[in-house]
């Protein structure tokens, strides 16, 4: 399966792309791994005409942001974000018109309808870098109040949080990780700022998945417990063999993230099914959004 999906991928000029929290075959045949915006970003600057994104549905949409001229499949079609979910751009419509007038910023993790809406959008790792750069005292956070409230603490503005999240993270307690922590006393734990503030608070490191691989590479210590989804410590132990990671928590595990299979790849490139394409009016509105914050990362 895995030599007809590398053939596939050649016959369509395509560009397989899979996140750091898919199953380990996935991110052994992909092309590119990484966090959603990476991939995006990475994938538009290649000459491939066919995106396969393996990953949930507004990972797909923002390849379809950034890349319009490319076809982008989604193989999982129901491959969905809670957390994504919780936010409509109706909803976020209705919030601006009861609130003083605020920037929105909107983190990646959203629909494409909802980052058009948006005045920036940000990730996990540049979060408070983008809070700090608006000139505003007052800012809405769409749609995750975990990450805002870790934003809370790095800035002097008033953020106003959506009561969103992401069940994986915010079911982490502080609980489970001191357990986590009692047995493995000697080892780093690192957080993902989508966990509940308990959990931050015990953290040794607030990294995103990127920020989390990259900093297991480079530090000295060999053992980690891990403070995010499960499929990240595929990529984690494929980069540092040397090293030792245990998850926080055997729970902590994506189902959406999950849903895509080989056999759903090779059937998406064969008979490019599970297209997404973001409507050229929402897409315009989106970009903008999307390109004040690269402005802003490579600035």
């Amino acid at each position: 399966m895995k030599d007809k999906v590398r053939s596939l991928l050649k016959q369509r000029k395509a560009i397989m792309l899979a996140h750091n929290y898919e199953p380990p075959e996935i991110q052994d045949v992909a092309d590119l791994c990484g966090d959603s915006l990476e991939l995006s970003i990475k994938a538009s600057q290649t000459d491939a005409k066919v995106i396969v994104f393996c990953g949930v549905h507004f990972m797909a949409e923002t390849a379809s942001i950034m890349s319009p001229e490319k076809i982008v499949l989604l193989p999982g079609k129901d491959a969905g974000c809670p957390m994504a979910d919780m936010v409509t751009p109706e909803a976020l419509a209705n919030k601006l018109k009861e609130i003083p007038s605020m920037p929105v910023v909107t983190y990646v993790n959203s629909t494409a309808a909802v980052k058009a809406l948006s005045t920036i959008c940000c990730t996990s790792a540049n979060v408070v870098g983008i809070v700090n750069s608006l000139d505003a005292d007052e800012i809405l956070m769409v749609p995750d109040r975990n990450l805002a409230k870790y934003a809370a603490l790095h800035t002097k503005k008033k953020l106003h949080l959506w009561e969103g999240y992401c069940p994986i993270h915010d079911s982490l307690t502080a609980e489970k990780v001191l357990k986590a922590k009692s047995k493995h006393p000697e080892a780093l734990f690192m957080a993902h700022p989508e966990c509940r503030m308990e959990v931050l608070e015990l953290a040794d490191l607030i990294l995103s998945t990127s920020g989390m691989i990259k900093y297991a590479a480079e530090s000295e210590n060999k053992t980690f417990i891990i403070g995010t989804e499960i499929g990240i410590l595929h990529p984690m132990k494929k980069a540092c063999p040397d090293k030792i990671f245990y998850p926080v928590s055997e729970d902590m595990e994506c189902k959406d993230m999950k849903k895509i299979t080989l056999e759903d790849v090779a059937r998406s490139l064969e008979f490019m099914e599970g297209e997404v394409k973001v409507p050229e009016d929402i897409r315009i509105k989106a970009k903008e959004a999307v390109s004040k914050m690269i402005e802003f990362s490579l600035g």
